[in-house]
């Protein structure tokens, strides 16, 4: 039978086409429904995208019909929380479609993750035992390839961005009923954004002041992990409402457990763009706390030089959990992340783990990470020319397999008799 692929929405920019593109050469149907002008720009076949015109909470009803008048095999999708996709994923699982899932890598920098199902909290992932993982690679000596030190392709991510969203806030008039999935409005992101250009320099200085005092100072710390507010991996798999309740439980926890010695440093994420006023949260909870002198706020920057010389590290969901995990540093992972398994990240309180942070199994996390590398983390990039070439090198074959990536490396081989 042919395959027939429905396209959601993907990431900003070319690759969502060129994948399709990728998929036709090898026999398959494909085919975009688009929900605004940003969506529409990027699809480069005009006969095979169907726009949205309706309002988000017709959605439902006008997929149901569409469904039923296309027999599609597969869904293909960026992320699978925000609300368009996520009924869409409901009535492509009650139809038994294959559900193809893209989302940025869970070893970042220089991968991303291509999962059959769900992504982040919805990851096969998160059924998967850590023993099973290790009995599949028995025998298999993990790559120790070093994690870069910078998130790569950033400036493409942004340029892509903001061309996106320039189409829908400048162009969008026949999408009239379009809201986005986030609260924020895209002028709003828009003005945040300029402000954040705007600042950049000043945030830079402050940055690199800030480091190097934290680094004169010769103080034992812990590194918090800042995730932003508004993704899917704190906003929908995570315990707290914002950042602030995060905040709280952290600098509450450090007050009551850690020696009077230890510092706490705060890093925000590299795409943070200050919706959520974090450094005045931080300095009315030291106040609160006592805690002045002893809390840092770095505002982005390079994460490696931070993490090499911290004593544990302290996040929700984010992806740079893993790169404490690979350093064999003591992690407390909130929510519901796909390395939340037992054997690698802290069950403790906030204030116990601070007072005496349990490390991981180091050797076990290895050989997750390697079968990771070797099932659904693919090299390349969504946002530059050569890192969608690394990409589409691979996809065709991965997305037209039975099999999903994590269960072809799960499946027992037979060894060569050679």
């Amino acid at each position: 039978m042919q395959r027939k692929f429905l396209f959601l929405q993907g990431p900003h920019g070319p690759f969502f086409s060129e994948l399709a593109r990728q998929l036709e050469a090898a026999g398959a149907l494909c085919h975009r429904v688009g929900f605004n002008r940003g969506d529409q720009a990027f699809w480069t076949n005009t006969q095979s995208f169907t726009a949205y015109h309706d309002t988000p909470e017709r959605w439902p009803l006008w997929l149901d019909d569409f469904l039923q008048h296309h027999d599609f095999s597969d869904l293909v999708l960026y992320g699978d929380t925000r609300p368009v996709h996520a009924e869409a994923v409901n009535r492509a699982k009650a139809r038994g479609m294959r559900i193809h899932v893209f989302e940025e890598g869970y070893l970042r920098p220089y991968w991303i993750t291509y999962e059959r199902g769900g992504a982040n909290g919805n990851s096969p992932l998160m059924a998967m035992d850590v023993e099973r993982i290790v009995a599949a690679l028995a025998g298999r000596e993990p790559d120790l390839t070093d994690i870069p030190a910078r998130w790569g392709q950033l400036w493409h991510h942004i340029y892509y961005g903001a061309v996106y969203h320039g189409y829908v806030l400048a162009l969008n008039q026949s999408f009239p009923a379009f809201r986005p999935h986030r609260s924020l409005s895209v002028s709003g992101e828009l003005r945040l954004y300029l402000r954040r250009m705007i600042l950049a320099p000043f945030i830079f200085i402050h940055r690199h002041l800030a480091t190097r005092r934290l680094q004169w100072k010769g103080r034992p710390y812990h590194l918090v992990l800042l995730q932003l507010e508004h993704d899917a991996s704190f906003r929908d798999h995570g315990p707290f409402e914002d950042q602030r309740a995060f905040l709280t439980e952290v600098i509450a926890g450090f007050t009551q457990g850690a020696p009077a010695h230890h510092h706490l440093v705060f890093k925000a994420h590299p795409l943070e763009d200050g919706r959520s006023p974090i450094p005045a949260i931080i300095r009315s909870l030291c106040d609160t706390h006592g805690l002045q002198g002893r809390v840092h706020f770095i505002d982005g920057g390079k994460l490696a030089a931070l993490l090499d010389e911290a004593c544990s590290a302290v996040t929700v969901n984010s992806t740079a959990g893993q790169q404490a995990l690979w350093r064999g540093l003591p992690l407390k992972a909130y929510g519901s992340a796909v390395y939340s398994k037992p054997e690698f990240v802290s069950n403790q309180e906030t204030s116990e783990f601070f007072a005496n942070p349990a490390r991981p199994n180091h050797a076990a996390y290895l050989i997750y990470r390697q079968f990771l590398m070797e099932s659904s983390q693919i090299r390349g990039s969504f946002y530059s020319a050569a890192g969608r070439i690394q990409l589409l090198r691979r996809m065709g074959d991965l997305m037209l397999s039975d099999d999903d990536p994590y269960q072809k490396r799960l499946k027992p081989t037979t060894p060569s008799k050679y």
